[in-house]
C-alpha cells in the first residue's frame, strides 16, 4: 500500500471524529473502504491504530503518536504546495510573523516597516503568541519566523538573540514608591501580583521566579494571565504589581514602572526559524538578524 495525503487526511478525520460514519460522509466515500483504507495503513505500519468494538472508538497510545506526526506531516506537503505555486507564479507570497507582546513594543514595528521598505511585494501575517504557542506554531508552519522572549531553544530551532533589556515592576500611578531609594524588590515582599502561568513559556516563567528567589522571597501571586496587555490593565486598575520586559510598559499612561537595572536577570528577545525557511526567505532572514535596535 502507497501511502498519500488523502490517505493520511482520512486518518486525521477519523481521529477527530472517532466515528467510522461521520468519518465516511465527511471523506465522500463509502464506510467499508474506508476501514479498509485505515486496516491497510495499519498493517503498513505494523501498529494498531484505533481500539474498536461495537459501540466505540478511540485511538491507542500509537494512534496518539502517529497523529502528531500525521499532522506534520500534511502540514509540511499543504506548505510545500503553497510555496511552490508563489514560486512559480513569480509572486513573492508572504511570510508569517509570531511575535510576543515584548517584541511588538520594543523592535518589531521598526524591523518590519524596514523590511517592507526593502521588499515591498512581501505580504506580513502579524500573529502574537505566547512562547510555548510559537513553539508549536513553528513545528506545524503555522509561522515562519518567531521573536520570542526568554525562550526555550529547541535543537530543531535556529536562532539569534535580537535585543537584550531590562525588566521592571509596574504599579498603580498613586503607588507610595520613590525610585530613587528602591533598594531591590524586598519592599515589594506584601504586595499582590499578577504573573504569567507556566504555559505562557517554562524558561521565562522560571527567568521571573528567579528575580524573586535572588531578591528572598515568593511572591503573592493573586491572578495569573498570559497576556501582558491583561496584566498592565490590571494594575491599573489596583489589583497589584507585576513585572514585565521595561519595553513592554512604555507608552500606558494608567501606570508607572521602575526598571530594574541591576538586577542580573535580562530581558532576551530572540529570533526563531526552522532551518528549511532559509531556503524560502534566505534575504529577509538574514535582513532582520543584521536589523540594528535602537534602545
Amino acid at each position: 500500500m502507497d501511502v498519500d495525503t488523502s490517505v493520511l487526511r482520512n486518518f486525521l478525520l477519523l481521529c477527530k471524529t472517532l466515528n467510522f460514519t461521520r468519518a465516511a460522509e465527511q471523506t465522500h466515500i463509502a464506510q467499508p473502504a474506508l476501514s479498509r483504507q485505515i486496516k491497510q495503513l495499519e498493517d503498513l505500519i505494523g501498529a494498531v491504530l484505533f481500539n474498536r468494538n461495537k459501540r466505540n472508538v478511540e485511538l491507542t497510545s500509537a494512534g496518539k503518536y502517529f497523529q502528531k506526526e500525521a499532522e506534520h506531516l500534511v502540514n509540511q506537503f499543504d506548505f510545500a504546495v503553497h510555496r511552490t505555486n508563489k514560486l512559480y507564479h513569480g509572486q513573492a507570497g508572504e511570510i508569517r510573523i509570531g511575535y510576543t507582546h515584548s517584541a511588538l513594543q520594543h523592535f518589531l514595528p521598526k524591523m518590519m516597516l524596514a523590511v517592507n521598505n526593502v521588499y515591498p511585494d512581501v505580504k506580513i501575517i502579524w500573529l502574537e503568541f505566547n512562547n510555548t504557542r510559537q513553539y508549536d506554531a513553528l513545528k506545524n508552519r503555522e509561522i515562519d519566523i518567531g521573536f520570542s522572549t526568554n525562550p526555550e531553544i529547541d535543537g530543531s530551532f535556529r536562532h539569534r538573540i535580537i535585543a537584550k533589556t531590562n525588566f521592571a515592576v509596574a504599579m498603580p500611578l498613586d503607588y507610595p514608591v520613590d525610585s530613587n531609594g528602591l533598594n531591590g524588590l524586598k519592599q515589594f515582599r506584601e504586595e499582590r501580583f499578577i504573573l504569567p502561568p507556566k504555559a505562557e513559556g517554562p524558561k521565562f516563567v522560571e527567568t521571573l521566579n528567579s528575580i524573586f528567589i535572588h531578591e528572598g522571597f515568593t511572591p503573592r501571586t493573586i491572578h495569573e494571565t498570559p497576556f501582558a496587555s491583561t496584566a498592565i490593565k490590571l494594575v491599573e486598575s489596583g489589583f497589584g504589581l507585576t513585572i514585565e520586559p521595561v519595553n513592554s510598559l512604555k507608552g500606558y499612561k494608567g501606570i508607572k514602572y521602575i526598571e530594574l537595572d541591576q538586577l542580573p536577570q535580562k530581558v532576551e528577545n530572540v529570533m526563531l526559524w526552522l532551518p528549511s525557511t532559509e531556503i524560502s526567505f534566505p534575504d529577509i532572514i538574514q535582513f532582520m538578524q543584521d536589523f540594528s535596535i535602537d534602545d
